[in-house]
């Protein structure tokens, strides 16, 4: 699978388009997320924190996309009651596994 439909199927598991069991076979065992507000040095410790507190009444709307040969990228609207802003998040790809997933966005917004 292509940087770019891994996380486009990443998006789809994570904002409820498809199951969020879906997102594991995404994901490499050593998985590095980093965001503003965590941090997580594999896919079960991530995939965990979303399990305890998972994404609800989110959305959003894609603005941008670009992908080379090991990543992605994608600018969004993220959208949820109270809250609407940009964010862009980055996916490092090997062997058909995401292996890095950096998320920025200004936290004021929550």
């Amino acid at each position: 699978m292509r940087p770019i439909e891994l996380a486009l199927n990443y998006m789809a598991s994570f904002f409820g388009e498809a199951p969020l069991d879906s997102m594991e076979s995404l994901l490499a065992k050593d998985l590095v997320f980093k965001g503003p507000f965590h941090e997580f040095n594999s896919a079960q410790s991530y995939l965990e924190s979303i399990k305890v507190d998972p994404p609800q009444e989110v959305s959003y709307r894609l603005v941008e996309q670009y992908e080379t040969r090991h990543s992605a990228c994608l600018v969004y609207e993220f959208i949820k009651p109270g809250i609407k802003t940009l964010m862009a998040q980055t996916f490092r790809v090997k062997n058909g596994k995401i292996t890095a997933i950096t998320l920025i966005f200004d936290s004021k917004a929550f």
